[in-house]
């Protein structure tokens, strides 16, 4: 199994056509599905792999663990990714994505800007409990993909400052002088959520409309509009 995982991880990437300009940036390389078909499979191949990494991590996991567990063939694999590393990368785009997808829908209807970050750490709760391995991955990715570890985190902080500025625009949210206020209540937001889902719902699994509700009365006890 060992010499099978090296020579996997091994193996010369093959030249393909250009991506498709409308397929998600899951890959770092030109790989894109052509088909329905073809998308199922990525598909079954970054769950495979999400199990593989979250069980594993980066080190212990290998090409033939996440085919074995997409029941697909080798050759497969290499049709839409190049190494261990492109796929963990991929992974990581991936799962940002589906955080962003999964928060997004659950903003309608908020009765304000503080209303909405309520939602949104909900979502993000329930997100993690039905995605444990999220923070393994993520947590990897600081050494494997540093590059999109940055990214995830400045990607999730700019929406949340965004949110919050047009909050303020309503005049939900104090006014703050500085120029870098949003930016830097975005990030202990973020820190705050991604410490709450740790605890409570990859740790624990207590309701997370609870957890929201109390972390957002703390939030307009110190930041709700006068």
């Amino acid at each position: 199994m060992l010499k099978n995982a090296q020579t996997a991880n091994a193996r010369p990437p093959k030249a393909r056509a250009k991506r498709d300009s409308s397929w998600p940036a899951v890959s770092a390389s030109d790989k894109a599905p052509r088909t329905a078909r073809g998308e199922r499979t990525l598909r079954k191949i970054l769950t495979a792999a999400l199990e593989e990494f979250g069980e594993r991590g980066f080190s212990e996991a290998s090409i033939v663990g996440i085919t074995g567990r997409a029941k697909v063939a080798l050759g497969t694999f290499y049709t839409y990714f190049d190494s261990k590393e492109e796929v963990f990368q991929a992974l990581v785009r991936d799962m940002s994505a589906q955080v962003r997808d999964h928060v997004a829908p659950a903003l309608a209807g908020a009765a304000d800007g503080l209303d909405r970050e309520r939602r949104a750490l909900a979502a993000f709760l329930r997100f993690a409990a039905d995605h444990k391995q999220v923070y393994r991955i993520i947590d990897e990715a600081e050494f494997v993909d540093p590059e999109g570890f940055r990214t995830h985190y400045e990607t999730t902080a700019a929406r949340i400052a965004a949110r919050l500025g047009e909050a303020a625009a309503r005049g939900e949210l104090r006014e703050d002088e500085s120029a870098i206020a949003h930016e830097v209540v975005a990030w202990a937001l973020m820190g705050a959520n991604v410490f709450l889902g740790l605890r409570f719902a990859v740790w624990g699994d207590r309701d997370p409309d609870e957890v929201a509700a109390i972390t957002n009365r703390l939030l307009r006890h110190g930041l709700g509009a006068v």
